[in-house]
Order: structure tokens, then sequence, then C-alpha cells
């Protein structure tokens, strides 16, 4: 397996499937579509954020988007991991695991000193980043009216 950014033809598949990580990701809260992912990740892409993905052979198994995101109350930038996904016929074999760490290595090298991530309560990754070392850093709490 090798990790690496995206040829154009990756990219244009990563961002096909991305409908279904975000649902994922999400619990199956939202199911967003196509133009839906384009105003969320072309402005990231825009701005210098990237994907590294998971290959073997001519197999995407799975991808990272990482980049820089502004504390707003700070106004200190911090490496962001935006998603991360594994197509469910590869997961179970740690490619989460060698994903976040190559996008960790990847946001050191661009001289962050902090990486930050959101994640909806109760996605299985929890345990994943916890193992990784991160901590609760906020909590967004809701109430249906």
């Amino acid at each position: 397996m090798d990790i690496r950014q995206p040829n154009d033809l990756e990219l244009k598949k990563v961002l096909a499937l991305s409908p279904e990580a975000v649902f994922d990701g999400t619990l199956g809260e939202v199911k967003p579509t196509d133009e839906k992912i384009d105003q969320l990740v072309k402005p990231l892409l825009s701005k210098g954020s990237h994907y590294l993905i998971a290959v073997e052979g001519d197999k995407i198994m799975g991808w990272i988007l990482l980049g820089e995101s502004k504390d707003q109350f700070t106004d200190k930038c911090n490496g962001f991991i935006y998603e991360l996904f594994v197509i469910k016929e590869f997961r179970g074999n740690g490619i989460s695991k060698k994903l976040m760490k190559a996008a960790i290595a990847h946001l050191k090298q661009y001289g962050h000193t902090e990486v930050r991530l959101s994640a909806f309560a109760g996605n299985k990754a929890i345990k994943l980043y916890e193992k990784m070392g991160f901590n609760v850093r906020t909590v967004t709490m809701s109430l249906p009216l």
C-alpha cells in the first residue's frame, strides 16, 4: 500500500465518493449532494488543503483531507483534518491509522505545532483519534426544538 497525493483522475474518484464519506462521518445525518461537496471541498482545495490517498495498484482504498484552519479565538493557524474515509471493503486493515500518521507528518512538515479535527459523537473513529493522542477540546451540543 502506498500513501500519496492523488493524480487528477484519482481526485475525481475521491470527490465522486465524498458524499458517502460525509454520510458515514455524520452517522447518516447528512447525505450531501455532489454540489454540496463542491461547495465544501473546492474552497479548501483552492486554499491549499489536499488529499492523501491510500492505494494499492490502481485501487483507491481510502483518503484523508488535510489543510489549515484558523482558531476563531486566538487567530492561530493549526493543521486540520477535514475528512478521513476508508472504503468499506478495505476497513479493518489499519488504513485509517496509516492515513492519520501520514497526514500528521505532512502537517508537522508544514510547520504546524497542533492538529485538530471534528467528529460526530458516536463516530467509531474517535477511538482511533484518542489512541493517537487527540484530546477533546470543545464540545458542540444541540437541542432539537
